[in-house]
């Protein structure tokens, strides 16, 4: 739970989604557990930026609030690091190889402060994260 994790609550806060698809390397969107994570956190009003390298931004947008629908507070991003831009936290939802190869301390410079990150996957390297000045947690570890 983001919010039991420090960051009070995500009300109004940018939340990052990294990833949205329910296995890296598909645009499958089936039974993803990033649907709910999405939801749960525009329920808490929360702005949320999702971005998945395979997954249509027209298909997240659907898959979240049906179709035709529209929320102000959700926007799809075209690249990891415009989705991290002004965010309070990142979560990683899906394990596509690159968020393993990112360059978080360019991610965290232009994160508000301060920053967490949510590894739902267990693909970064929370101690590394922690060191460049991230409040990395591990998700279901």
């Amino acid at each position: 739970n983001i919010e039991s994790a420090h960051i009070n609550t995500v009300a109004y806060k940018r939340i990052a989604v990294h990833g949205f698809a329910f296995k890296k390397d598909t645009n499958d969107t089936r039974e993803s557990a990033a649907i709910n994570v999405v939801r749960d956190l525009l329920s808490e009003h929360a702005n949320v930026v999702v971005y998945d390298p395979k997954v249509p931004a027209g298909e997240i947008v659907t898959d979240v609030l049906g179709k035709g629908q529209v929320n102000p507070r959700l926007t799809v991003a075209t690249s990891a690091y415009e989705a991290a831009q002004g965010a309070h936290a990142i979560a990683i939802v899906t394990e596509w190889d690159e968020f393993k190869k990112l360059d978080y301390a360019k991610i965290l410079a232009g994160m508000q402060k301060p920053a967490f990150l949510f590894d739902g996957r267990n693909i970064v390297d929370l101690a590394k994260l922690r060191e460049l000045g991230f409040r990395a947690h591990g998700i279901g570890r």
